[in-house]
């Protein structure tokens, strides 16, 4: 009888150091800030934040606002596309879809990102929302195009 070969080492997906701190700094003073959304961790393969159910998320019925889930699913694609990319490309979106699932009325959105393909020129990520309780909410798929950096803007 052979022993068992060990399990393969996860395949780290990123090119760019993982920083929870990192991301929720450079996402100040933007739309995932006045959302209230939050990195929590990264992992080798996937990336999580959370979005507060609140008046900036809910629509008129008191339920998480389906664009407020599709910001929350969007921004978890795009900055995994961000971490897999050089400094000289840029990730823009390209398609995103979402099926909501189930409402949220107060608590915590919490989303996790996984990686379809992550390809040259494109990237298909999936995310799953859940609430407080562990329930999926929302799964969304998004599509990003990998491109050459644009020159920045003047005062930028």
């Amino acid at each position: 009888m052979t022993a068992a070969s060990p399990a393969p080492a996860p395949t780290r997906l990123w090119k760019r150091t993982p920083d929870v701190a990192l991301l929720n700094r450079i996402h100040e003073n933007t739309l995932c800030a006045s959302l209230g959304i939050e990195f929590l961790a990264i992992g080798d393969d996937w990336l999580k934040a959370r979005m507060p159910v609140d008046r900036r998320t809910v629509q008129p019925m008191g339920i998480v606002h389906g664009g407020a889930s599709v910001s929350l699913a969007e921004t978890l694609g795009s900055v995994a596309s961000w971490l897999c990319i050089a400094d000289e490309q840029a990730a823009v979106g390209l398609e995103v879809n979402a099926n909501h699932l189930r409402a949220v009325r107060s608590g915590w959105v919490y989303g996790e990102c996984r990686a379809i393909h992550v390809g040259r020129s494109t990237h298909v990520w999936q995310i799953e929302l859940s609430d407080d309780q562990g329930r999926r909410t929302c799964v969304s798929r998004l599509t990003t195009a990998i491109i050459a950096r644009p020159p920045a803007s003047a005062g930028a």
